[in-house]
């Protein structure tokens, strides 16, 4: 991200700004911690705080909940980090000679899927 122009960015920074972008749906905090695996609402919040200062995001009050959604300078970073990733890794992967990525990439899902549940099974015994 320090090459898309956010220098100051954490990796969860990171993480929240493009789930944010993800779609074009505004998310609560509970949603972007459920599908990033933060079970520490405080570390995305802090996050959170971060980006709507530094006016990558918004926050819109709906009844209770608060709504979270990319601003244009934060959607055009986002845009700016997947150019620098395609050129710099994605390009460099040669997909038409590795045409088993994909699923390559769904077997890594899967095994990471089964490190979780054997850790949460661990942690029982």
């Amino acid at each position: 991200m320090a090459a898309a122009g956010c220098p100051d960015l954490t990796i969860t920074d990171v993480l929240v700004l493009h789930h944010l972008q993800h779609r074009a749906r505004n998310k609560k905090l509970a949603d972007i911690c459920f599908v990033l695996n933060y079970e520490d609402t405080h570390v995305v919040g802090y996050s959170l705080k971060k980006l709507l200062a530094a006016g990558l995001v918004l926050a819109e009050r709906q009844g209770k909940e608060v709504f979270y959604s990319p601003t244009l300078e934060g959607e055009a970073h986002v845009q700016r980090y997947r150019e620098i990733r395609e050129a710099c890794l994605v390009d460099n992967l040669m997909a038409d000679h590795n045409t088993d990525i994909g699923s390559l990439a769904r077997l890594m899902r899967t095994m990471s899927g089964l490190y979780d549940q054997a850790a949460r099974a661990a942690s029982s015994l």
